[in-house]
This record gives C-alpha cells, sequence and structure tokens, in this order.
C-alpha cells in the first residue's frame, strides 16, 4: 500500500512540472488573442470609430458650403418678371456668396479635428490592449480551473486509497467504524469542490467564447497547464515602458495639444470672419446690373464674448494638463500595485512548489503508514490530506495570479512581460 501511494504522491511533483499537460488539443494562446483581434465586436467598434474620426479634419479645413440664390423682383403686380424692361426697378437674377473665416481659423480647426482622431487611434489601442489582456486572463483562470480539476481527481483517487485502508483495519477490527465515515465524508466534500470547480470552468469558457465572438456552444478550449513563471523586469523599466507605450497617456497628450489649439482658435475670434457675394441681374431692354459686395462680421462684443471664450479655453487647457498629472500618478500606482502582486505571487508559487508541497506529500505518506501500523490515529491522516490539497490548490492559485497580475501589467505598459 505505501508502494502504491507513493505513486499516487509523485503525480503531485509532475502537476508541478512544466510537462504537466490535460487531455485533448491544446490551443495557443496566441493563436486565441489573434482571432479576439479580428472577431472582438469592441474592437471592430474601436477600429470604426477611429476611421470615422480620420474623416474629420479635411471637413473642419474645408470653407463653408457657398451659397446661391436665385430670384426676381416685380413692379406693378407680385407676378414674376412684372415690369421687366419698362420698369427701372424690376429685374431677375442669381448671386453667389461664399463665407470666408478669419484667416488660420480653419487651420486651427483642422488641428483640433486631427488630434481627436490622434486620439481616437490611442482609444483603437486601448481596445485592443484591454482585449489581449481580458482573454490572457480569462485564458490563464481556464487553464487553473482545469489544473484543479486535475488536483481534486488525483487527491480523489488518493482518497479512495484511504478509504480501502480504513475499511480494511476496521474488517480486521484494529480500528473504529468512524474511520470510515470520516473517509467518506472527505470523499463528499470533495465531490462538492470539484461541482464548484467545474461551474468555474465553464463560467471563464464561455467568457473566453464571448470575447472571441465565438458561438455559445463552441467546441470547449483547452489551454496549455500553468508553469513557473520567469523573472520580471525591473519596475523602472516597466514605468519607462509605460510612458512610451500606454495609450491613456497617449490620449491625455492628444487631448493637451487639442486643447493648446483650441485656445489659439479662441484668440483668432477676435479677428472679423468675412463673406463675399457677387451677383447678376438681367433688366429685360435696359441694361444689365451686377453686383459685388463684402460683409464682415464684427467682434464688437468681446467682453461679452471672445474674451470669456478665450478664458473658458484657457481654463480647459489647464484641466487637461492637470488630468494628464492625474494619470500619470495613477497609471504609476496600478503598476506597482500589479508589480507587487506579481512578484508576490510568484514567490510564494515557489515555495510551495519547491518545499511546501513535497513535505506535505512526505508528511501524509508518512501519517497514513503509522496509521497502518497503529500508530496514528485517522483524524491525523486526514488532516495532513487537507493540508496538501489546500497546499496544491494554494500553489495553482498563486500561480494564476501571478499571470493574472503579469496580464494586466501588459496591457499598463503596453510592453509584453517575459513568460
Amino acid at each position: 500500500m505505501s508502494l502504491r501511494l507513493s505513486r499516487a504522491l509523485a503525480l503531485v511533483a509532475l502537476c508541478l512540472s512544466p510537462g504537466y499537460t490535460g487531455q485533448g488539443r491544446i490551443e495557443r494562446l496566441e493563436e486565441l488573442i489573434a482571432e479576439a483581434l479580428r472577431a472582438n465586436p469592441e474592437v471592430q467598434a474601436a477600429r470604426h470609430r477611429y476611421q470615422a474620426s480620420r474623416q474629420r479634419p479635411t471637413q473642419e479645413g474645408a470653407l463653408p458650403e457657398p451659397t446661391i440664390s436665385i430670384g426676381y423682383a416685380s413692379v406693378g403686380r407680385p407676378y414674376p418678371f412684372a415690369g421687366l424692361g419698362t420698369e427701372p426697378m424690376a429685374n431677375a437674377g442669381v448671386m453667389f456668396m461664399q463665407e470666408f473665416p478669419a484667416p488660420g481659423k480653419r487651420r486651427l480647426r483642422a488641428g483640433m479635428a486631427h488630434q481627436e482622431s490622434r486620439a481616437a487611434m490611442q482609444q483603437y489601442h486601448a481596445a485592443q490592449l484591454q482585449v489581449v489582456s481580458r482573454v490572457k486572463q480569462a485564458y490563464y483562470q481556464l487553464a487553473y480551473a482545469h489544473a484543479l480539476e486535475e488536483v481534486v481527481e488525483r487527491n480523489r483517487r488518493l482518497l479512495e486509497q484511504i478509504l480501502r485502508v480504513s475499511e480494511a483495519r476496521y474488517a480486521a477490527g484494529l480500528a473504529p467504524q468512524q474511520d470510515v465515515f470520516k473517509v467518506q465524508t472527505q470523499l463528499s466534500l470533495l465531490e462538492a469542490r470539484r461541482e464548484e470547480i467545474t461551474e468555474q470552468r465553464k463560467l471563464r469558457q464561455a467568457e473566453i467564447n464571448q470575447l472571441l465572438g465565438r458561438p455559445a456552444r463552441s467546441s470547449p478550449v483547452q489551454p496549455e497547464p500553468l508553469v513557473m513563471p520567469g523573472r520580471l523586469p525591473p519596475l523602472a523599466d516597466l514605468l519607462e515602458a509605460a510612458s512610451r507605450n500606454s495609450p491613456a497617456l497617449a490620449e491625455r497628450e492628444r487631448a493637451i495639444a487639442g486643447a493648446e489649439l483650441a485656445v489659439n482658435l479662441a484668440r483668432k475670434d477676435y479677428y472679423p470672419d468675412w463673406a463675399l457675394s457677387g451677383g447678376y441681374f438681367t433688366m429685360g431692354r435696359m441694361g444689365s446690373m451686377y453686383m459685388l459686395r463684402a460683409d464682415f462680421r464684427l467682434p464688437l462684443f468681446r467682453s461679452r464674448k471672445q474674451r470669456p471664450a478665450l478664458i473658458e479655453q484657457h481654463e480647459r487647457l489647464l484641466a487637461e494638463r492637470r488630468a494628464y498629472e492625474a494619470e500619470v500618478l495613477a497609471l504609476r500606482l496600478r503598476i506597482e500595485q500589479e508589480y507587487l502582486a506579481a512578484e508576490r505571487a510568484a514567490r510564494v508559487a515557489r515555495i510551495y512548489s519547491g518545499a511546501a508541497v513535497p513535505q506535505a506529500g512526505l508528511t501524509l505518506e508518512a501519517s497514513l503508514a503509522s496509521y497502518q501500523s497503529g500508530a496514528v490515529d485517522m483524524l491525523t491522516v486526514l488532516s495532513n490530506f487537507e493540508s496538501l490539497l489546500e497546499l496544491e490548490i494554494n500553489y495553482l492559485t498563486e500561480l494564476a495570479g501571478y499571470y493574472v497580475s503579469a496580464s494586466r501589467l501588459e496591457e499598463l505598459t503596453g510592453e509584453a512581460l517575459p513568460k
């Protein structure tokens, strides 16, 4: 029996090794990410918003639409052309008018639209990073659920061996019947835990299907196994990468640039816009009439319109600069939080895999051998069994926690981390 138990416990080390895999065709994370970037509706919506925003600069930089007027002036009667050729006030003709904003306004408006388009591009990039991060987190949590199911199944088989030992000792009159009942209770509790894990696995599978735009009844994803991670880059490198790559910071920078252009545009409102009109009128047998006119919109109410508008845009510029500073601080805090969480999870996982889990396995094996000889009771064996089970689960929890935090770090910094 001790040899069989040793073989069962050897599976603990096998599960913790990088080569341990589940059943079925494994779908690589990179394939799922590529599929999500192609099919995820959130990414596609952000892409179309960006493509739409690219059409704005040329529109804002164009002249206002010209106006053509066609009409007549009649004398004596309201009918068309009444008095034409006999009355000097009667005429029919066409007029053309083109408005011209003050010099520089169209360029500034086009520049503002261009900055808005670049901000939309950063939003598109942010949507891609967010979806990639969510796919990774769901994938790692699905791998975690698969690993938990394997741990529970292995420990169920181990518990069944312990049950047979207790039944044999009870049949020989060497142990009380309650030993058998205690092991059976543990088997029931293990089955309840299996149901919880199965539900978690199905939820993660549904999340992956949603992110990839797959039908609800698609074939289940078989993830790669979780392995012990490598070392994280220095925190300073990640902070520097975030300053280069973060879409949130880049979007704030575009907002500042747009606000600066808005201030300059508000200054241009101190100068008049103008319009040029021209027309031709026929007067019948009399000579034709021509008209050319220039109209100017005078900013005479500067103290009530242009000056408050300039102050408003200046305050918006200051607000955008402060918002950028706040975004930098918030981003730094989030990176530090996820970095510390990932580092802690990796350290704890190494402790579990390197010492705690193997030691707990040896303790269980020794206690079961002692139980067979009558040196310890079943309560001690089950206590050691529960300790081993919890340590294995804790190891996988920390391992999955590392990968979830690492995925969030990649989203925040825009930098791929080594596995």
